[in-house]
């Protein structure tokens, strides 16, 4: 299993502070079970944490007349909304939610160049409440295509991530499904998209990042 490089430090400080835990409790506790349970948490933690980072194998789907999945989780809305930060009209907005147990790495829905970049500081509100679009601590990209199709799409932090970290750098050139950042521990994804965009995804649906197509231009 590979360990993505945004997790290099936290996982090795985990690991530290849970190493010092456990000795300690050995040198200072006398009970054999407690220290026996520290240390089975001890490495429970550590190995959760290598998974949390964990980069996942799969066959990416290339195609520039569709918009596939920036990330994994659920689609929690699939609706019009007025976009004003770039666009300045209606647009359709799907919104992802990502647990604490989905892939947190995030990737480039189209390949085109980045026509804007924006870090947005703010709140950590609960990442599916509707206004976290609008509050948290987020990032706002948007993408055009070749062919000149363009849509946006946000990293969005939740009550638990502290840290978005984004890749995009405008007027660069990004390709379809290559790695956009990284978002620690709970989020959520928007992506908006121009009206009349084929969308081929529902709410409920769960989705992966790089594979799943969620809607088609």
């Amino acid at each position: 299993m590979r360990i993505h490089k945004e997790g290099h430090t936290i996982i090795f400080v985990n690991f530290l502070i849970w190493a010092v835990i456990a000795g300690l409790c050995f040198i200072f506790c006398k009970n054999a079970v407690v220290n026996w349970v520290v240390v089975g948490v001890s490495l429970f933690m550590s190995l959760f944490m290598m998974w949390f980072f964990r980069v996942p194998v799969r066959e990416a789907v290339f195609d520039d007349s569709l918009v596939i999945s920036p990330g994994d989780g659920k689609v929690v809305n699939v609706k019009e909304v007025e976009e004003n930060e770039y666009f300045g009209e209606k647009c359709l907005c799907i919104s992802i939610f990502l647990t604490f147990f989905n892939v947190h790495i995030t990737w480039f829905p189209i390949g085109g160049v980045v026509k804007y970049y924006k870090y947005h500081p703010g709140k950590y509100i609960f990442a599916f409440h509707p206004k976290s679009s609008e509050k948290n601590e987020r990032t706002t990209i948007v993408m055009r295509t070749d062919s000149g199709n363009e849509m946006m799409f946000r990293q969005i932090a939740g009550i638990v991530a502290r840290r978005v970290v984004c890749y995009a750098k405008e007027n660069k050139y990004f390709a379809q499904t290559s790695e956009a950042g990284f978002i620690k521990f709970g989020s959520r994804l928007d992506v908006f998209l121009p009206l009349g965009t084929e969308v081929l995804v529902k709410k409920g649906d769960k989705v992966s990042g790089q594979t799943s197509v969620l809607a088609k231009f």
